[in-house]
């Protein structure tokens, strides 16, 4: 088998594993429970064969083109981390394996409902948007022994603040307790938001999909115009409207999905825990990896060290959003729903950062497209 059946091994494993641990969540049987781990790990193992076959592949690729390369040259320049498909790829492989050690550490798979939707959006954007999943040359600014590690570090950083969004959007739901209380309005429209964009996403792929020559075409020229801006008045009106009675729906019965967390044997201590552990460990790799290794990657490439690239821009927005965290949490002494609500915007900076930047904005960044 090659890498895009192992790929596809996995990706309808996490979907899978996704919806049993929502039923697990909603139902409480332990068996659910014992399934979904099982699933997981299932797709977790295909995932890596995947990876590990594409890198096969793309180590044959390069050395077809560059045959006077050395063999550990080759395996660097072969690494499949260049393109989004490639990243997405290995961002949910990192979300996943962080999980999983979650899970085993703490014995409560009552995480997976929160941990596994995100890796199943993500591969469920790599199809909606129909990115190219070729083996494609590396360009020349990626020809660099950095792309491993500046790639490497960034993405696992990536997958622990995809953590400690899960938990801290846990944590949230827990505490709090009024509808009018800040932090429930928060999470709600947050939430209500999310899911209203990534079905308006889908209703404009299912819409426009024959008139799409490209995936670049599908965000840039057809973005919500199935829905939000539709050439039709009514259709737009209409649609507003849907999405700000279903945000009210979330917000008015947002203590059903309170109570289903509260059943569970998890408190809140544990998942501000794990929060701050994620964000911990993730923080100084970002740095390093991402700022740092990128800074020296960049002057390589470009002759400069920082150019206000838009990626650039963004990723120093989102350290400052995390360096607040800490700060707010280690020196300010912050505890509880406000540093929570720190990480669920840090981590809606990292959405924007990885994928945001690349498909909407322009800069030295624009390799990282969907094509």
């Amino acid at each position: 088998m090659d890498s895009s059946t192992f790929f596809g091994i996995s990706t309808l494993a996490y979907i899978i594993a996704m919806i049993i641990y929502m039923a697990y969540l909603a139902f409480r049987a332990s068996q659910l429970g014992v399934a979904a781990t099982v699933v997981t790990v299932a797709g977790f193992v295909s995932q890596t064969l995947a990876i590990i076959s594409r890198w096969a592949e793309s180590y044959t690729q390069w050395v077809m083109f560059n045959p006077e390369s050395s063999f550990g040259l080759s395996i660097l320049r072969s690494a499949p981390l260049r393109n989004l498909f490639e990243s997405l790829i290995f961002f949910v492989w990192c979300l996943i394996l962080g999980y999983l050690i979650i899970e085993f550490k703490y014995k409560n798979r009552s995480f997976g409902a929160f941990v596994t939707p995100i890796a199943g959006l993500a591969l469920a954007f790599i199809d909606i948007s129909g990115m190219s999943k070729e083996i494609e040359p590396l360009v020349p600014a990626l020809q660099s022994n950095w792309l491993l590690v500046h790639v490497v570090m960034s993405f696992i950083a990536y997958a622990t603040f995809a953590i400690s969004f899960s938990t801290g959007l846990m944590y949230l739901i827990l505490k709090t307790e009024g509808r009018k209380e800040s932090s429930y309005i928060f999470w709600t429209v947050t939430s209500g938001i999310f899911i209203v964009v990534l079905f308006a996403m889908g209703l404009d792929y299912l819409t426009f999909r024959l008139a799409i020559k490209n995936p670049e075409v599908l965000i840039k020229s057809y973005l919500f115009k199935a829905s939000f801006l539709n050439e039709s008045v009514a259709i737009s009106i209409l649609s507003l409207l849907i999405a700000l009675t279903f945000i009210f729906l979330v917000w008015r019965y947002g203590h059903i999905l309170k109570k289903i967390v509260g059943s569970f044997s998890i408190s809140a201590e544990t998942l501000e825990e794990i929060t701050y552990k994620s964000i911990a460990i993730g923080f100084p790799i970002f740095t390093l990896g991402g700022l740092i290794f990128g800074a020296i990657w960049a002057d390589q490439a470009w002759g400069v060290y920082w150019s206000w690239d838009p990626k650039e821009t963004w990723s120093l927005i989102t350290w400052f959003v995390y360096a607040f965290f800490l700060h707010s949490r280690l020196l300010r002494g912050w505890r509880g729903k406000k540093v929570a609500t720190v990480a669920v915007i840090g981590f809606i900076a990292v959405i924007f950062t990885y994928l945001g930047v690349n498909l909407l904005l322009s800069g030295l960044h624009a390799y990282g497209s969907l094509e």
